[in-house]
């Protein structure tokens, strides 16, 4: 008998020391990310009333996270010395299968030296909790300085609640809309070196875009569109659809991609 109360004991102590490393880790992230991120990144439209809906801003303003200066520059010509090659060999499309974005050219990558091995490391441990599961393949998205994409929710068959991408060698604006009542929206400053995190709320109940031509524009300044490069990390797809919470987007607010191709 007391070896039988030995042993709950001990299993019981286990699981409470696991679960209290799990919190820790999660407290950890979310603290990082707390300190690099940036709010004055994030401007709710004038279409959204300010009475309006304030639990849903309040969400969406902590569950879409832009952090400046992630990268070095020695990271960025890094990051870019490895994909060039294999980006050069390809043309820019303007027939995406779904419409959903114009003038881009994309690959994945699964195996990357070690210094860039390093910095995706970095992006995991301050975007993703300690459990998520990845996807193996970094999304490699590369927009021409005239390319744009529309506004869409990527399908959550494809990744899962979390997704990181690293922006280089542009600037951009990315919008987020809700799905189903598109005046809800914000403005995203997407500077050049910085880590965008979307997650919760951002990622299920809202569509972006990046914006091209005369709409890329921050706070009433235009911000002038290069060639620029995402590398996205994603979160696996969950065995089930989207979180419950989530609102349902309307057919006509927002298009369902690939969530690897349109993801920004």
């Amino acid at each position: 008998m007391r070896i039988l109360t030995f042993s709950v004991l001990r299993n019981c102590k286990l699981k409470s020391a696991l679960l209290k490393n799990l919190s820790v880790e999660v407290s950890h992230a979310k603290s990082e990310i707390d300190k690099l991120s940036d709010p004055n990144l994030l401007e709710i439209l004038p279409t959204w009333k300010e009475d309006e809906e304030v639990e849903l801003r309040s969400a969406v303003l902590k569950q879409m996270r832009v952090l400046p200066n992630f990268l070095t520059e020695e990271e960025e010509a890094a990051l870019l010395g490895e994909v060039e090659p294999q980006l050069k060999r390809m043309r820019y499309e303007y027939d995406h299968w779904d419409n959903a974005i114009e003038g881009y050219r994309e690959t994945e990558r699964e195996q990357w030296n070690a210094q860039n091995s390093a910095t995706l490391a970095r992006v995991r441990a301050v975007a993703f909790p300690a459990h998520a599961q990845l996807l193996p393949h970094a999304h490699v998205l590369d927009l021409a300085p005239a390319g744009y994409i529309r506004p869409h929710v990527d399908a959550v068959r494809f990744c899962g609640d979390t997704i990181a991408g690293l922006c280089l060698l542009s600037s951009a604006v990315m919008r987020l809309a809700h799905a189903e009542r598109a005046h809800l929206a914000l403005d995203a400053l997407l500077p050049r070196r910085c880590l965008y995190v979307m997650t919760g709320v951002a990622r299920y109940s809202f569509s972006h875009a990046v914006l091209g031509g005369e709409r890329s524009a921050w706070r009433g300044a235009r911000v002038p569109r290069r060639r620029r490069v995402a590398v996205i990390s994603r979160e696996r797809p969950a065995p089930q659809a989207a979180p419950q919470a989530a609102p349902q987007a309307a057919p006509r607010a927002a298009r369902d991609t690939d969530g690897t191709v349109t993801t920004t």
